[in-house]
């Protein structure tokens, strides 16, 4: 049994701009600045933690900073700025791909869950000024984190949202598509490598197929997921996909630089294939992924104090330095297995 995670770092990160990006242990490394990369995580964090009874008036008050912040971001062609200075200055014409597809994921998050209707309101309308440039995403993990957004848009829209339907449809197909160009008999994926992230690639084809009720697009993600968990779990222990080398085709997986987002990702597939199929089993696999923060994990290091959590997990050592990917990777995990109002969290053991 687990208490909900408590705010404080998030709280230490986050200034009345947005989040800084990196951290000195538990300190903020303001020169780093900012990024809508992490705001719009903070942005999910804070709507999804405002449902629940512990400090909830602490998560409206950031998610308002973070909102702004994603206002400012977007350009007036729709698209997104990525990099902010300590001194409030934009440091990009425009951003990455990932940085794009994340604000848009935060923006449909926004607008089918936030609890006030005026940041629903606005989530709505930046949603529709940045849809003429999803197309123009074009790598696996950028749609994905698209998809992730207009899903709950679509959903906001009460599945009317014919533009946001279409913008699903190509994005499933394109999916489809990878899939098609590198699976093999003993690859079921949808690429020659798995980088980082991974999780979220299953993910979105199981989320595109349960808004468009596709079973194809469903069964597509079961399939991969299934492989992924082959390669990622251990005697019921996740062990992600290290940063130190990756994962080709033919090569050797990498097992260490194991990072917290793919931790946080492997939670929401887990949800999401328990949302597409109704088994129960999937749950397991979401809390597989929360377990590997506290202490479940190829090491059996704890990674998370005071609501902070270290970033990486390395052979020899941890990453001590708590920024906030790491951070928000683990409160999103945290808060997406706690029922809202309450303040208790159970993990399966």
């Amino acid at each position: 049994m687990w208490r909900a995670p408590t705010l404080d770092h998030l709280v230490a990160l986050s200034d009345d701009v947005g989040i800084a990006q990196h951290a000195i242990y538990d300190v903020p490394n303001r020169r780093e600045g900012y990024c809508t990369d992490d705001v719009a995580r903070a942005f999910i964090v804070a709507v999804t933690a405002s449902a629940h009874a512990r400090d909830r008036e602490t998560a409206l008050e950031l998610g308002h900073v973070y909102l702004a912040f994603l206002l400012d971001a977007q350009r007036d062609d729709g698209r997104f700025h990525n990099f902010m200075s300590y001194g409030r200055t934009w440091l990009d014409e425009a951003g990455t791909p990932d940085s794009n597809g994340r604000a848009i994921w935060a923006l449909g998050f926004g607008a089918r869950f936030a609890s006030r209707e005026s940041w629903r309101l606005i989530c709505t309308n930046r949603i529709d000024r940045a849809l003429p440039h999803v197309a123009d995403l074009e790598d696996a993990r950028s749609q994905a984190y698209a998809a992730l957004g207009l899903v709950h848009a679509f959903d906001a829209s009460n599945r009317r949202h014919r533009t946001i339907e279409s913008a699903l449809r190509k994005i499933a197909n394109d999916f489809t598509a990878r899939f098609a160009a590198h699976a093999t008999a003993s690859w079921d994926w949808f690429e020659n490598e798995l980088t980082y992230d991974n999780a979220r690639l299953p993910e979105a084809m199981l989320r595109i197929g349960t808004v468009l009720e596709d079973r194809t697009i469903v069964a597509l993600g079961v399939r991969t997921l299934a492989f992924y968990e082959s390669l990622c779990i251990e005697d019921g222990t996740f062990v992600p996909i290290g940063n130190a080398g990756w994962y080709r085709k033919g090569g050797t997986r990498a097992r260490y630089a194991q990072q917290p987002l793919e931790a946080a990702s492997l939670v929401d597939l887990g949800l999401a294939a328990e949302a597409a199929t109704g088994d129960r089993k999937y749950r397991r696999l979401a809390e597989a992924g929360l377990q590997w923060f506290y202490g479940r994990n190829s090491r059996g290091v704890v990674m998370t104090v005071g609501g902070g959590c270290f970033d990486g997990l390395e052979e020899i050592s941890v990453n001590r330095n708590m920024g906030a990917e790491s951070t928000l990777a683990y409160l999103a995990s945290a808060f997406a297995l706690v029922q809202p109002g309450t303040e208790v969290l159970r993990i399966a053991r």
